[in-house]
């Protein structure tokens, strides 16, 4: 018998480029249990600009923008201000409420105004009304992602750190050759144009702060290189999430910033709707009981990690990460030997 062997690759919106190939039960043993999958390791350091292939690395020195911030450079330290895009509902949501939890002021956005002023209105219930605000925010236009930085230095001042979290599927999980004009824009401009606006202006201000800041990246499904059937679009767009990234590392490295750095953040699968709706395959329903957690399970673990980073005074970029290789190795074997987190979300055939 051949040994079973799965793929995975651990995503924060949804699980669906899982495949695998199981034996029937009966014929299931330890002894010729065979696990396969691949994760890249933790970013923690860029190369020097002389490695990145450039015969001039720093090109235009941009000396003032350096000059200014080694004048103004002012340590970081809690209570820190932090602003989520997409956070009215999901991972976004809990990750705001955990940062209060911790001290912190926040400011939340999502491209509904009903959704938000529900958010906020349920957040200052419970830690008050000067610690928490909301604005509507449609990441895909650039006006919007300015007036969202006005506003942030309206109630805050600055902010210490973003986290790009917005990001779409569509709610739609069918071949490329089946989908929407419709869904693809809305897939592609939230996802990659509305991460560039977002970013572009977080360093813009973070530049200009004399506390500099922290941008946090959220990646997905496909942000490995592995292919996502059934949302071909969204796995290309995450995989832009790694590429953006690294690049946005470098110019900042080019230009010796050393207070505004950009990570990339990985929550794993996370229970939210978005990932829920797609549970309609065997291979879905698998994935999503062995490796998902509730929001607020991811949340709990990644804060005190993200607020360690600007704690500490680091100047390199990270890989936050809650589902690690290892973790979904444990998690997999441990359902495939004992039968454990079956039926933990959904209802599995």
């Amino acid at each position: 018998m051949a040994s079973p062997a799965i793929s995975l690759s651990p995503s924060h919106h949804h699980p669906l480029l899982f495949s695998f190939s199981l034996p029937k039960p009966n014929s299931l043993s330890i002894s010729n249990l065979r696990l396969q999958f691949r994760y890249s390791s933790d970013l923690t350091s860029l190369p020097k600009p002389s490695k990145l292939g450039f015969a001039q690395a720093h090109g235009p020195r941009s000396g003032e923008i350096r000059a200014q911030i080694a004048e103004k450079r002012e340590p970081m330290a809690p209570p820190y201000n932090v602003l989520i895009t997409g956070s009215s509902k999901g991972i976004g949501y809990a990750l705001a409420k955990e940062f209060l939890k911790s001290g912190d002021n926040v400011i939340i956005c999502s491209r509904s105004s009903e959704r938000v002023e529900s958010a906020v209105n349920s957040l200052r219930e419970e830690f008050g009304e000067q610690r928490v605000w909301g604005a509507q925010c449609d990441v895909r236009q650039g006006q919007d992602v300015t007036a969202l930085v006005a506003f942030a230095q309206e109630k805050l001042r600055y902010v210490d750190i973003w986290i790009n979290n917005a990001g779409s599927n569509a709610y739609s999980f069918r071949p490329l050759a089946e989908a929407s004009d419709e869904d693809l824009m809305e897939v592609v401009t939230t996802n990659t144009l509305g991460l560039m606006l977002c970013c572009r202006e977080a360093i813009k201000m973070m530049l200009s702060q004399p506390r500099g800041g922290h941008v946090f990246n959220v990646d997905g499904a496909g942000s490995d290189g592995r292919p996502t059937p059934r949302f071909a679009a969204y796995g290309a767009t995450k995989r832009s999430v790694v590429h953006l990234t690294k690049s946005l590392q470098a110019e900042l490295q080019m230009q010796d910033v050393k207070n505004v750095i950009v990570h990339n953040l990985s929550p794993g699968m996370v229970t939210t709707e978005l990932l829920m709706s797609g549970a309609t395959t065997k291979q879905a329903k698998f994935f999503i009981n062995v490796l998902a957690e509730p929001p607020d399970v991811v949340a709990e673990y990644l804060i005190p990690i993200i607020r360690s980073i600007p704690s500490n005074g680091s100047t390199r970029p990270t890989y936050v990460r809650f589902l690690t290789g290892l973790k979904a190795y444990s998690q997999i074997f441990s359902r495939l030997a004992f039968g454990a987190r079956r039926n933990r979300h959904v209802q599995e055939d």
